[in-house]
């Protein structure tokens, strides 16, 4: 009797006029049929449907979250809740929980939800677990400390499963499952070695924002995600009160039914990285003959700029040496003009001066007693088998003859201060190398 008489009140409150508009009692159980006889879905989806709102259950997939939650092959997990006990307090009790669904799910439409602007989601993160542990206490799976975003991109980049956990704050299952099946001891250690577990309260922005996208129908609700086809996916959801062993098995059995997607994902990747180190070794083998053909083009440049410089030394040597030795000519030919005559033989006050070059080269001429010894080391240096620089040097007694000007003797002396006789022989030494 009272499952009819849950089934008629569910009818009625349905089918009023001002918050449905259903006339028909084969509509409103075919509405009620379609969402699994959840009160609070069915009126939420009429009333969509009335203000030209897509409905709940067909939703378009969520942009700003990436995740794909349209695939048909979803696995469906739902334990659905025991009809209610014969008795006229129970009736009271469904009827008031009934109502008071109504009447928020009414008041949603009146004013704007502020669980729509989410502005610090890892804030609504962290507050919903410290809230959690203060209730149930630190004995928990391990909560993802981040956006859900965050953990979808971990999820994918570790190839792990993210189990995404929707906290339903007013739900009466709500406290039974996370005393009796979270916060167990085998669920903590197959959930913490298994996967990423990514929980919020939908109360919070954030929670609200995945409860949205994920459209669950009832509370506790769990989702399976995975990357799959190259996009995150929800394989399985787990929705209604559910059992330790039973969680357990359930979401080992969404695992296995999609290994091989996560192997193919993984050997793909794989795959990636191994092509891509291939190609960076590639890139790096090209970078190296690269660099090496450069080098060498460098050091050819270089070689032939040093020998262009060392050209243009030697060319500018060899200037500088033909204008050395034009400097030179000229000097000596100016030398030879300016020297004075020679004296003739018969001269008393002549000396007869044999000197002997460095090329075993014997020259004679005369000199007065009277003149410098510069006249003699000009007319030596006017000569052209004389190297450019020499001295002259007496052999007895051996002395080498000042004819240069001096600091300490400005005035070279003459051939008769210097002790010549009338008949001299001297050798001329070559000073260029010294």
């Amino acid at each position: 009797i009272v499952p009819q008489i849950h089934e008629s009140l569910l009818e009625n409150k349905l089918r009023r006029r001002d918050l449905t508009g259903l006339d028909s009692m084969d509509q409103c159980r075919r509405t009620l049929e379609q969402h699994n006889w959840n009160i609070e879905a069915a009126v939420q989806d009429r009333l969509n449907e009335q203000e030209g709102v897509p409905s709940v259950f067909n939703p378009p997939p969520s942009r700003p979250l990436q995740v794909n939650t349209a695939d048909h092959r979803v696995y469906s997990y739902i334990v659905s809740r025991p009809q209610p006990r014969v008795g006229l307090f129970y009736f009271f009790i469904f009827t008031y929980y009934t109502l008071l669904d109504i009447f928020r799910f009414a008041l949603r439409f009146i004013r704007s939800d502020p669980r729509g602007r989410v502005t610090d989601p890892v804030g609504d993160v962290v507050s919903f677990i410290q809230s959690f542990e203060e209730k149930y206490g630190q004995a928990h799976p391990v909560f993802y400390q981040g956006t859900y975003s965050q953990a979808l991109n971990d999820a994918k980049r570790e190839l792990r499963y993210l189990l995404v956990y929707l906290h339903g704050d007013d739900h009466q299952d709500t406290d039974e499952f996370c005393r009796s099946t979270l916060c167990t001891e085998e669920v903590i250690t197959f959930l913490n070695t298994r996967m990423l577990f990514w929980a919020c309260s939908t109360s919070k922005p954030e929670g609200y924002r995945v409860s949205q996208a994920l459209r669950e129908n009832t509370y506790p609700f769990l989702a399976m995600i995975m990357l799959k086809d190259r996009k995150m996916t929800v394989v399985g959801r787990l929705e209604g009160l559910i059992q330790p062993e039973e969680l357990i098995n359930q979401v080992t059995f969404i695992m296995d039914a999609n290994q091989t997607y996560l192997m193919s994902e993984r050997l793909e990747r794989e795959e990636r990285n191994q092509t891509q180190v291939l190609r960076q070794q590639q890139d790096e083998a090209y970078l190296a003959s690269l660099r090496a053909d450069q080098e060498k083009e460098r050091k050819k440049r270089e070689e032939l700029e040093q020998k262009k410089q060392e050209e243009e030394k030697v060319r500018q040597s060899a200037l500088a040496e033909e204008r050395r030795r034009r400097t030179l000519e000229e000097e000596k030919e100016r030398k030879s003009e300016c020297l004075p005559p020679e004296p003739s033989a018969d001269d008393p006050e002549s000396v007869k001066i044999v000197f002997k070059l460095p090329n075993d080269t014997r020259v004679e001429r005369r000199f007065l007693f009277a003149q410098s010894l510069t006249v003699i080391y000009d007319f030596l240096f006017s000569l052209k088998e004389t190297p450019e620089k020499f001295q002259i040097v007496t052999n007895f007694p051996r002395r080498v003859l000042p004819c240069l000007p001096t600091a300490e003797q400005p005035n070279p002396p003459t051939l008769k201060e210097a002790g010549l006789s009338r008949s001299e022989v001297v050798f001329v030494q070559d000073l260029t190398d010294d």
